[in-house]
């Protein structure tokens, strides 16, 4: 063996064999990444589906007590204004209970925003 065979570079195959390496290893590294943020994007979701649904119950108390309210207001009897009362306690809690997920769908918390930034990185490195 000369000393030129042992400076050579790798051949065709071998460097064929890194890139299908590296590339296999960059493919697994995004699906962490894609798993670690889809965890953290079912745990939001979770808690999105959480405050829809308390919404949807305190808007369904808010209803039942708007509609006690304009019958018991249609008898004139004493004592009514604590169902109007009750009622917009209700509202209220529907109206920040949605406010609140509205706020939550627009912090981006439901997106995958690291990977998304790693996928166009590699795509421009790529092109």
């Amino acid at each position: 063996m000369s000393q030129d065979e042992g400076n050579r570079p790798p051949g065709l195959i071998a460097s064929l064999g890194l890139v299908t390496r590296n590339a296999i290893g960059l493919l697994l590294n995004r699906l962490e990444l894609a798993a670690l943020e889809l965890a953290e994007v079912r745990n939001h979701l979770l808690k999105l589906v959480l405050v829809f649904a308390l919404a949807v119950v305190a808007g369904c108390f808010a209803l039942a007590y708007a509609t006690v309210t304009i019958a018991y207001l249609a008898w004139q009897s004493l004592g009514w204004t604590i169902l109007p009362i009750i009622t917009c306690v209700f509202l209220l809690i529907a109206i920040g209970l949605i406010v609140y997920a509205r706020a939550m769908i627009a912090s981006g918390k439901l997106s995958l925003p690291a990977t998304m930034a790693e996928l166009k990185s590699d795509r421009d490195m790529l092109v």
